[in-house]
């Protein structure tokens, strides 16, 4: 019987040292794995910052890509409205233009004939 009780002592540090390299192997396991994700998390980050950058700088071209367009459509607007204007300006002088040549024909005394624009409503009798 002596030789029965070294021999439990030494299953037992047998055991313990089996159960503990056991749990070595699994947080070995574990460790391995929560490194790779913690690895993975910053090269995660530095693409999403570095993407997060190129959307800022492609951004600000757009931005200033849309003023340019903005300042062009208001150029645009503008020169119509002149055109606009200078057709205004053009048929008043017309207009104008028709008076004094009805009233120069009125003053010369000649006979309603119609006139060579077309604006005379009474001309055919």
């Amino acid at each position: 019987m002596p030789e029965s009780q070294p021999t439990q002592p030494s299953g037992t540090a047998e055991a313990r040292a089996a159960v503990t390299g056991s749990l070595n192997a699994v947080g070995a396991s574990l460790d391995a794995d929560l490194r790779q994700r913690a690895t993975d998390l910053q090269a995660n980050a530095a693409a999403l910052a570095r993407q997060e950058a190129e959307l800022a700088k492609q951004t600000a071209a757009l931005a200033k890509e849309s003023a340019q367009w903005q300042k062009l459509a208001d150029t645009s607007t503008k020169k119509l409205n002149e055109f606009g204007d200078l057709q205004n300006w053009a048929e008043m002088i017309e207009r104008d233009l028709l008076v004094v040549e009805e009233t120069l024909r009125l003053a010369e005394g000649k006979p309603d004939g119609g006139n060579e624009s077309g604006t005379n409503a009474n001309g055919a009798k």
